[in-house]
């Protein structure tokens, strides 16, 4: 760490074992299945502790965050690009689009809901409150796109692409939470009201009992205990990935800065932007090899092991007194999300879709593959692997649909 540092604990070793057994400490205790903690658990997301308790750490001068070497390079040049790549690894396109055209429409309308749904936000609060918008709130709302597109990996992605500040990064992650998780809520409450909406509304609910079908034997296929071998391969195609990301990043980010007169517009004189792009691709090309059976070793569990260790090093940035000094950013994530939940709830009454299709469809950008099983599995068990597959493909594309909704945000900024 910097000498200047006033910090209790100086060492980054200790520091890296310390958020190691935080995270450790997280995860045992929302495993519980009775008593308090899972008392606690049910109104307090585990997501958000692994984002503020190293947070509290900054903030009471156990450590020091912005000084420490733990997440850059280490967290955001090595893990993030490792994450990436493990995450879309598990992505198989064939599988989704067999699942049915509807539902791909509808998994399409989500993301353009989304996007949409971040330029009316971004307008309607310059208009109410100016001040909310102002700033680097653009860039905020870019990296929020990357949760809600997308997932943890492309939002934290996007905070780096776009440079965000910590404190607003977790401001936003605190919207994101806060507001995504409520929806999530009010998803599974529907699903038990599933059959009377589709009743109401005359959908053709057919597909599911073969989507069921399917999706079980997807299952049966891939899933297995994986060895030391699988575990090898596994961390040997995620790091030898961020390795050849980093060797082709450097010189192309070079060469498009030399020859490419708009190329900072966009960010693409940037290593990292490429390195971010160039593991994402890998990651997408390699899902359509056998690598992609690599899943049922585990391989986007390992993903999300990675990903947990860069949400704890960015919340060892926040400064938690912070957080509170902007409300209104909460009414701004709802007016998103009321965008989204509106064009999303009129396409698909116009397809004449079943309730799943919409709640699907919505959770499995809004939370991701971590949250999108649990709102599946409300509906029927044999479902909760479609929320996986349609949560992963979001790490596909939340990258490259979060970076087109900062650019535009920017833009509408003015700033850049």
């Amino acid at each position: 760490m910097n000498e200047a540092s006033t910090a209790l604990i100086q060492n980054d070793i200790v520091v890296f074992g310390l958020i190691a057994a935080t995270l450790g400490a997280v995860f045992w205790t929302a495993s519980r299945e009775k008593g308090l903690w899972k008392r606690f658990y049910t109104f307090v997301p585990a997501l958000l502790l692994c984002y503020l308790i190293p947070g509290i750490y900054n903030t009471v001068g156990l450590i020091d965050g912005e000084h420490t070497r733990l997440y850059n390079p280490v967290a955001r040049d090595i893990l993030l690009p490792a994450a990436l790549v493990l995450l879309t690894l598990a992505v198989d396109i064939k599988a989704i689009v067999r699942l049915g055209p509807k539902l791909v429409l509808m998994y399409i309308g989500t993301s353009a809901s989304i996007m949409l749904g971040a330029f009316v936000a971004f307008a309607v609060m310059r208009w109410i409150h100016p001040s909310t918008v102002a700033g680097d709130t653009w860039a905020g709302m870019a990296a929020l796109a990357g949760s809600w597109i997308g997932g943890g990996a492309n939002m934290l992605a996007m905070r780096e692409v776009f440079n965000v500040d910590a404190t607003t990064f977790g401001q936003f992650a605190v919207v994101d939470v806060g507001v995504g998780y409520v929806w999530m809520a009010t998803l599974i409450f529907l699903a038990g009201r599933a059959q009377k909406i589709d009743a109401r509304s005359g959908a053709d609910t057919r597909a599911l009992d073969e989507l069921k079908d399917r999706i079980a034997a997807f299952q049966a296929q891939h899933e297995r205990i994986p060895t030391l071998t699988d575990l090898m391969v596994i961390i040997g195609i995620a790091f030898g990935a961020v390795g050849l990301a980093h060797a082709i990043a450097t010189p192309l980010s070079a060469w498009f800065g030399a020859n490419v007169s708009w190329a900072s517009r966009f960010s693409l004189d940037s290593p990292f932007v490429w390195v971010v792009v160039l593991a994402t691709s890998c990651g997408l090309g390699l899902s359509f090899t056998r690598a992609r059976t690599l899943e049922g070793a585990g391989a986007s569990r390992i993903g999300s092991l990675l990903l947990y260790f860069l949400i704890a090093c960015i919340g060892m940035q926040m400064d938690l007194l912070a957080l509170l000094d902007r409300p209104w950013l909460f009414l701004l994530g709802i007016i998103w999300i009321g965008v989204h939940i509106g064009l999303l709830w009129g396409l698909g009454r116009l397809l004449n879709v079943p309730f799943f299709y919409f709640a699907i469809g919505s959770q499995s950008h809004i939370g991701g593959p971590a949250s999108a099983p649990v709102v599946a599995a409300a509906f029927h068990p044999a479902l909760a692997p479609v929320g996986v597959l349609l949560g992963t493909l979001g790490y596909a594309t939340g990258t490259y649909l979060a970076y087109v909704v900062g650019i535009t945000l920017r833009a509408m900024a003015g700033a850049g």
